[in-house]
């Protein structure tokens, strides 16, 4: 098995790894209440999905 025979620079480590970022998740406004959700989820806000009720959300949790 191959064994490098010398050792990396911290440089070139570091090169290697700039492309390693988070990216900060995707959200679009839910139709019903044009509050930010996930894309492909119930909204966590009204509960609605593709133009139904799917989960009730009490008024409490609304506010």
């Amino acid at each position: 098995m191959p064994v490098p025979k010398r050792r990396h620079s911290k440089q070139r480590g570091r090169t290697r790894r700039t492309h390693w970022k988070l990216t900060a998740p995707t959200t679009v406004d839910c139709p019903h209440c044009h509050e930010p959700k996930l894309p492909h989820r119930v909204c966590p806000h009204c509960g609605y999905y593709a133009g139904k009720e799917v989960i009730f959300v009490s008024k409490e949790e609304k506010k």
